[in-house]
């Protein structure tokens, strides 16, 4: 009997995997808590990997991936999940990698947010950045804050995706959702658009370029909770590459603007957890949290981003962290290794001064616990 992809997606979601890759000459491949796996021993052939690809397609996109050789889109199990689809080509031949997306928002408590991201999305205005690498869970903590906002406030939230990860049934507020390439044409587009549609909060999956960057910064300017993700590791760095985008003779302006709208800044990543206990995430996230006072806007406007850090080191407070700090914690109560915090960091000094003489030490299993 052939092998159906939706017997793959079963088996992934099963497992609690979050990716499925589908490559011709080796067998499937699930992520399971941020570790590669085969599955079976049985390797795909070309045919047989176009087949499971393309029963996903319809035929507009199996056009698409004929003339352009990729592909973005979304395809849904009824009762199981739905899945973010890239398909590419691989010496030749067609291969894809399959994000299995949570039907079901988790919580603030579930994800052990902190307290300041709770309050940040209560503000009314200003622009809020989730930043991270692929797959640092970005796109779940933006649900957890909308869902929130959902359930608390009468507000008109828009969204742009690309593509649509969680669908917010309307509970207090009034919730649109739109999809790249199927409701839209670009995030720009839809932002220009989405200020004559009277929103209150406005999610931008991807700030992507320079026209959304000043877009977003615009709506977060006259009045609008601006949500948006960018793909950086740290606050600081944040703010660089927003500014860096722009051409060098509107640069300090948009410093300005970017300091009188930017209101906070969450850089995550996520890191294996020693030892998950039965209902916890295999992984664990780390964030940076910056929180713009008013003496960083002054960093910002003036172009003195490299001592961000610093202000974020004595803004604890203020519910500020930096990311070492955050992993050196996690380390102290046993939720990661010493190796995994070292990884994930970019101060391996200050997260060993962090550390001090715990570090490299082995934990007892007693030390072991979820995070709180």
């Amino acid at each position: 009997m052939d092998l159906m992809i939706e017997d793959l997606m079963e088996q992934l979601v099963e497992m609690g995997g979050s990716d499925l890759h589908l490559s011709a000459g080796i067998p499937p491949y699930f992520r399971i808590n941020g570790h590669l796996t085969p599955i079976g021993d049985e390797p795909l052939t070309p045919e047989e990997c176009q087949r499971l690809i393309f029963s996903m397609l319809n035929n507009t996109q199996r056009k698409t991936l004929e003339q352009t050789w990729e592909l973005d889109c979304s395809y849904g199990v009824k009762g199981l999940a739905r899945f973010r689809v890239n398909v590419y080509k691989d010496r030749g031949t067609y291969a894809a990698c399959l994000r299995a997306l949570s039907s079901k928002i988790p919580s603030f408590e579930k994800l052990a947010l902190p307290d300041i991201v709770r309050e940040m999305a209560e503000k009314p205005r200003g622009l809020i950045l989730v930043t991270g690498p692929t797959g640092s869970g970005k796109t779940t903590t933006l649900a957890a804050m909308i869902d929130l906002i959902n359930r608390t406030r009468a507000e008109h939230i828009l969204t742009i995706e690309d593509p649509i990860e969680f669908v917010y049934e309307p509970i207090k507020s009034l919730v649109h959702q739109r999809q790249l390439h199927e409701d839209t044409k670009s995030f720009a587009n839809a932002l220009k658009a989405a200020l004559r549609e009277d929103p209150d909060i406005i999610l931008v999956g991807e700030m992507r370029d320079l026209e959304t960057i000043q877009l977003a910064i615009s709506a977060a300017e006259t009045g609008h909770l601006v949500m948006g993700t960018l793909h950086t590791s740290s606050a600081a760095q944040t703010v660089d590459r927003i500014i860096d985008v722009f051409p060098s003779e509107k640069q300090q302006q948009v410093r300005v603007q970017l300091s009188n709208s930017l209101i906070a800044v969450f850089s995550q990543t996520l890191a294996p957890r020693l030892n998950p206990k039965p209902g916890e995430f295999g992984r664990v996230m780390a964030q940076e949290i910056m929180v713009v006072t008013p003496a960083i806007a002054n960093l910002i406007r003036e172009g003195k981003t490299s001592q961000v850090y610093s202000a974020i080191q004595t803004g604890g407070k203020l519910g500020m962290i930096t990311l070492e700090k955050a992993l050196s914690d996690m380390y102290k109560a046993g939720v990661i290794s010493f190796e995994v915090a070292m990884a994930k960091t970019s101060r391996p000094d200050e997260l060993q001064r962090l550390i001090g003489g715990a570090a490299g030490t082995a934990r007892s299993p007693q030390a072991v616990g979820g995070r709180r």
